[in-house]
């Protein structure tokens, strides 16, 4: 008798379809004896099946018709790996509403329409998996949906793209200015021609709105979380933070805050001990503080052809564990049942209490210093540091200050007041600062 099989649809045979179609190859000795099953590709659509590829692929399963492929009564998974909104989006709902299970790779997909998504999944006993969109081969929706199901999660902090941690990265250990780093990453192929998504947190914000669905069980409307990106980082921002003991990293940031939740994605000092100030290169990191399990760690290849593969390949042979054994909706796509999904309710930016790194550029003459000290005192902003350069031939200097906690909304009006100030050129750069000594 001989060993049962499981067939599986492609629609997409780009980087991480390729990566997929040579892992199931590679490993398919592997994957037969640890899942009982064979998994076998037998159909894949891609836009241009004549182009030549690294890993070669038989012309008779390949096809430009992604409908032929989701209507294939044999297949019985169905792979997203096309990105985008449409027709990933379409391909997505026509599988599930033919009751074939689903793996996609497409978080600003799910960041966006995830509710109609999950919500066709349920309806039609479908299963999804996801493993692939947030962080690549680092298991965070697994952690999020299984092993951490039963905490509440206090916090999150994560690196959660490899483009923008490249970036910084040079710039801290080689002091490459921006576009140099920037520059590089692309020759390295860890930025796109168009690096937007990556270097303005939109990438980022992707993650962890999908994140922060599974960790509390709620809607998301992914335009509410806060988000800046790293191209206003200089050289001299990184140079004061090694001065005053911190990493700049890209850094989302989530922590619950009663019945609302605090998240945002911006630049931010961390000091040299932190977790996360090791995260390096192209590397990806996640921290869950839960009530239960504490500190919980994550860390490996964000990105990538094998590391996402990986991740997809992880939620096939899930998915075919299941269709072994005749079950479906196990677990709950966003950790509680789509029927009791609410919309989570985001604290607003303005409304959030950290710490804060100011550089100003000011002129070089006594009283400055009070000036600006004198508007953040109205305000309420107490300062723990300053730190003054010496004089410049053209007449200002570099000021720096850092803060104990204080309010965004008192910070942004300061700062307001005080870049109207004739002593004060430009406008002032403000990151903000993750140290626990602060507080």
């Amino acid at each position: 008798m001989g060993a049962k099989e499981i067939s599986i649809g492609l629609l997409g045979l780009g980087t991480v379809g390729m990566g997929v179609v040579k892992l199931l190859r590679e490993n398919a000795a592997l994957i037969e004896k640890r899942l009982g099953a064979k998994l076998t590709l037998k159909r894949i659509a891609d836009i241009d099946p004549d182009r030549p590829r690294p890993v070669a692929v038989p012309r008779e399963i390949l096809t430009t018709d992604a409908r032929s492929v989701i209507g294939d009564p044999d297949i019985s998974i169905i792979v997203e790996l096309i990105g985008g909104f449409e027709p990933a989006r379409t391909f997505i709902l026509e599988a599930l509403g033919k009751r074939k299970a689903v793996v996609t790779a497409n978080k600003a997909l799910l960041a966006t329409y995830g509710s109609e998504i999950f919500r066709a999944a349920v309806d039609n006993r479908a299963e999804i998996g996801f493993e692939a969109s947030v962080g690549g081969t680092i298991p965070v929706i697994k952690t999020l949906r299984e092993s951490l199901a039963g905490n509440r999660i206090h916090s999150i902090f994560g690196i959660m793209n490899g483009t923008s941690n490249f970036i910084l990265s040079k710039m801290t250990d080689e002091g490459l200015p921006f576009e140099e780093a920037l520059k590089t990453a692309q020759k390295l192929g860890f930025a796109e021609a168009d690096p937007t998504y990556d270097i303005e947190g939109i990438d980022t914000a992707h993650k962890l709105a999908i994140a922060l669905s599974l960790s509390y069980g709620k809607r998301v409307r992914l335009e509410e979380i806060h988000r800046e990106g790293i191209s206003r980082i200089t050289g001299q921002d990184v140079e004061f933070a090694r001065e005053l003991g911190y990493k700049i990293k890209l850094l989302a940031i989530a922590f619950e805050r009663g019945d609302r939740v605090e998240a945002r994605i911006h630049p931010t000092m961390i000091p040299f001990d932190h977790l996360l100030a090791s995260v390096n290169g192209n590397f990806n990191a996640f921290h869950f503080i839960g009530d239960a399990s504490g500190s919980v760690f994550l860390y490996g290849q964000g990105a990538g052809m094998d590391p996402t593969a990986s991740a997809v390949v992880s939620d096939l042979m899930d998915i075919s564990r299941d269709i072994l054994n005749g079950v479906s909706g196990r677990i709950p796509p966003r950790t509680v049942p789509e029927d009791q999904i609410e919309d989570m309710r985001i604290l607003p930016m303005e409304d959030i209490v950290t710490n804060y790194f100011f550089r100003f550029t000011a002129v070089d003459r006594p009283g400055v210093l009070s000036k600006i000290s004198g508007i953040l005192g109205r305000y309420d902003i107490s300062i723990a540091a300053v730190i003054q350069k010496g004089r410049k031939l053209d007449g200002v200097v570099p000021v720096v200050m850092t803060t104990h906690m204080a309010k965004e909304k008192a910070v942004r009006k300061a700062l307001k007041e005080i870049d109207r100030l004739d002593v004060v050129g430009g406008d002032t750069v403000v990151i903000r600062i993750e140290d626990e000594r602060l507080r």
